[in-house]
This record gives structure tokens, C-alpha cells and sequence, in this order.
């Protein structure tokens, strides 16, 4: 899986035309992954703003506005995609074009029950 994390002031900053150019090159990578059979799917998120966070401590349950990270970038949306291997999907993550002002994370995804 690959998490990408924008720096959401920056995201903010950028003008119409920068961001439709951004959203232009998201889809063209997409699609050339689907035409390999790669891409498995993913989308953008609202902003951490319209997030909610929930958790439970001594069996009481806590929701807050907004994420619970207390980071300068939070998640924007992710790409879900099958490869061999690490160095491929490093490959994919270098080509999404927030990672130029941003960050991508690689994550495997675990099948299966916990170990």
C-alpha cells in the first residue's frame, strides 16, 4: 500500500492549475498500473480536518474532531497495487507526484490473522 502523506499548507497554496496538473499526472500513473494489472485501487481523502478520530480507553469510547496525529502532514489518499517486491513499489511510490513535496509511505499489506 502506498500512504500519501501531503503537507497539507503547501496543498493549500498551490493554485487551480497546480493542482489539476497533479491530479492529471495521479491518473496517468493509475492507468498505466491498471493496463499491467497493478493498480488495485486507492483514492484522495478530505483533508485531516473532516477527519474523526475514535478510541477506546477503559472501555469508554473517545471521538475527537480531527486526526490524532500531531504531525505537519497527514494523510491524503493512498494507491493500493501489486508488485514483486519492495524495490518496485518504491519505484511506483517515486513517480506519485506528491512525492516531490510530500511523502509516500510503503506499507505491505497483511493477509491473514495476526502472528
Amino acid at each position: 500500500m502506498l500512504l500519501i502523506c501531503r503537507d497539507e499548507p503547501a496543498w493549500d497554496k498551490l493554485g487551480v492549475t497546480e493542482r489539476q496538473q497533479v491530479y492529471a499526472e495521479m491518473l496517468k500513473l493509475s492507468e498505466e498500473l491498471t493496463a499491467r494489472g497493478q493498480y488495485l485501487g486507492g483514492f484522495p481523502l478530505h483533508p485531516s480536518s473532516a477527519a474523526t478520530s475514535v478510541r477506546v480507553r477503559d472501555g469508554k469510547r473517545l471521538v475527537t474532531d480531527g486526526p490524532f496525529a500531531e504531525t505537519r502532514e497527514q494523510l491524503g489518499g493512498y494507491m493500493i497495487v501489486d508488485v514483486k517486491d519492495l524495490d518496485e513499489a518504491i519505484a511506483i511510490a517515486a513517480r506519485i507526484p506528491l512525492a516531490r513535496t510530500s511523502t509516500v509511505e510503503v506499507r505491505p499489506v497483511r493477509e491473514g490473522q495476526p502472528s
